[in-house]
């Protein structure tokens, strides 16, 4: 039996889908230091211009060096707006963006401000693992997780700040603009999802 770590994200990258998929268990880190530019707020999509970046703004509960656990979400830039249109923008041409547009419409139009950031990335992979018909064995952390050889820990492994593990990349699959972008394995995985429909699955079970 394997168990993995990792840490939240928002719309998590496809290989971190992948790690959850490959693990018996997967443990969410919450009681880390909050990381800025990390997957915890952001990701990435692919656009007509390009990859395309994606952060929901962040604000801490207390003083000093905020814990991932207490970081809520701000209403500052109309984020949501933002975004939604964004997705739109990008996967609209999709093969199945309007099969799948209807479960994620409520994450960018009911309000948010206040809700921490840990239970909205959690409510959206609950969401996600649902429509690619993946059921992980998932819990949260309650308290900072050592490095011990029991646990795969892979927090500061996927992450943009990183170059993409080839393990946890995804094989090629179809994506909107390759023509003009090439292949892109680091995306979120709703590039995945809006590109691949029920055989996103195919594509996390590949080893």
């Amino acid at each position: 039996m394997s168990t993995v770590c990792l840490s939240t994200a928002y719309l998590a990258p496809v290989a971190y889908y992948k790690a959850m998929c490959g693990h018996d268990h997967t443990l969410i880190e919450a009681h880390s230091h909050y990381v800025k530019q990390s997957y915890r707020n952001r990701c990435t999509i692919m656009s007509a211009g390009g990859p395309l970046s994606l952060s929901v703004p962040v604000e801490r509960t207390r003083p000093g060096k905020p814990f991932t656990r207490d970081m809520r979400i701000s209403c500052h830039d109309n984020w949501q707006h933002i975004h939604w249109n964004a997705i739109a923008s990008a996967y609209g041409s999709s093969p199945f963006f309007e099969y799948y547009k209807d479960d994620l419409y409520p994450f960018y139009h009911q309000p948010q401000e206040g809700r921490f950031l840990l239970d909205y990335n959690n409510a959206l992979q609950e969401t996600v693992c649902e429509l690619i018909g993946i059921s992980p064995d998932v819990a949260y952390s309650e308290s900072y997780i050592e490095k011990n050889d029991d646990i795969i820990d892979l927090r500061n492994v996927i992450s943009p700040k990183n170059t993409p593990v080839q393990e946890f990349l995804p094989r090629e699959y179809y994506q909107v603009f390759a023509m003009k972008w090439g292949f892109r394995p680091e995306v979120s995985i709703i590039d995945l999802l809006f590109n691949m429909g029920n055989e996103a699955l195919l594509v996390l079970l590949d080893r």
